[in-house]
């Protein structure tokens, strides 16, 4: 057996799933404590392409399309893959051997109850007709992160139920394989005995970024996303449509907190202070309109956005895919020297151990 890259510093896994160009919410919500966490953690960041599959398995170049961008909006936004090892979750069997392994510790039922799945389905609007596979993949989740057993698992709000019910897997394994006492406390299973840690959920700073139709949460599919690779103009011409959420009059300047571009002020303008005399200011209707705040706003969206557009300038075209799918195929290799030893260690507390294979990725 192989031995697994060592790292003095504690481990992450995070990732996302290719259904097209990640947006602002994904940056807010993750992507930005990922950028900070590379000097601090040794951090996986999956490409989960086959859980894209629950949902669009009639569309497979779609996928190895949208693979490929996520990759080029990660590079973009900062993760260095000298410092951060990206991973290609089909490439790893490790992953779905797990899923199977954990599938049998889950009640169906307790998957179902998932919110996240639930939401899913009603917002997709699958009905009774999704696949097997759509709610595996909360089960695959699980074993996404297990396989490389991770301490923190940096996520969007909406993710945090997935990472509870890993957190479920993770102790059901540690207790029935490993002699885990159900009474430990979930910091304390590793050093109890327990092959996986319990992790930890770290949502982002803004939790849900509203999109910008001023209602829903920021999403390609209800096309109100402004995405990390706009143009200067496109983040303009979006911002510049959104309803401040009132009719403004005399006897009632102005309503910071149900007008969404002051959440794009939160978020996005550095200087607090300049924030809240924009909101005082509005409050009171003096002289400020509303296209002075949203003028703010893009000025500050499209300052964090442009270093993104150059650093994705240099990774278009068939030389970009090639560095790209070069990128992907290093960091998957060293990635599966972590999971397939977390795999032998699995087999071995669960009695499966006739023997070890040494896996060959190229």
């Amino acid at each position: 057996m192989s031995d697994s890259p060592t790292s003095h510093r504690p481990r992450i896994l995070t990732g996302d799933t290719p259904t097209g160009r990640l947006h602002l919410g994904h940056y807010v919500g993750s992507l930005e404590n990922r950028i900070e966490l590379q000097d601090k953690y040794d951090c996986y960041f999956l490409l989960a392409n086959m859980h894209a599959f629950t949902t669009r398995a009639d569309a497979p170049q779609d996928i190895r399309t949208d693979t490929i961008e996520i990759v080029k909006d990660w590079l973009a936004v900062g993760i260095d893959p000298d410092r951060s090892t990206i991973v290609l979750q089909t490439e790893v069997p490790a992953i779905a051997e797990l899923t199977w392994y954990f599938a049998m510790l889950l009640p169906f039922n307790r998957v179902m109850r998932n919110p996240t799945l639930k939401t899913e389905i009603e917002a997709k609007d699958l009905g009774d007709t999704y696949s097997f596979g759509f709610p595996m993949y909360a089960v695959g989740q699980c074993a996404d992160i297990l396989a490389f057993r991770p301490e923190l698992v940096p996520v969007g709000v909406d993710q945090v139920a997935h990472i509870e019910m890993c957190r479920e897997a993770a102790r059901r394994f540690d207790q029935f394989y490993c002699n885990v006492n159900p009474k430990t406390e979930d910091d304390d299973y590793a050093s109890a005995g327990g092959l996986f840690p319990v992790p930890k959920a770290l949502v982002g700073r803004i939790g849900r970024l509203v999109g910008t139709d001023g209602d829903n949460k920021m999403s390609k599919s209800l096309n109100n996303a402004i995405f990390l690779s706009d143009t200067a103009k496109q983040v303009k011409k979006k911002i510049g449509a959104m309803y401040p959420g009132q009719s403004r009059n005399p006897d009632d300047p102005g309503n910071v907190e149900i007008n969404p571009v002051f959440g794009y002020a939160d978020a996005f303008i550095k200087d607090a202070a300049a924030v809240d005399e924009l909101k005082d200011r509005y409050r009171r209707g003096d002289n400020l309109g509303d296209g002075h705040v949203k003028a703010a706003v893009i000025e500050a969206v499209n300052e964090l956005l442009e270093p993104m557009r150059q650093r994705r300038a240099a990774l278009e075209g068939k030389d970009g895919d090639e560095r790209v799918i070069e990128v992907i195929r290093t960091g998957t290799a060293k990635a599966n020297l972590v999971a397939e030893e977390t795999l032998h260690l699995a087999k071995q507390a669960m009695g499966l151990d006739f023997g070890a294979r040494n896996l060959a990725w190229r």
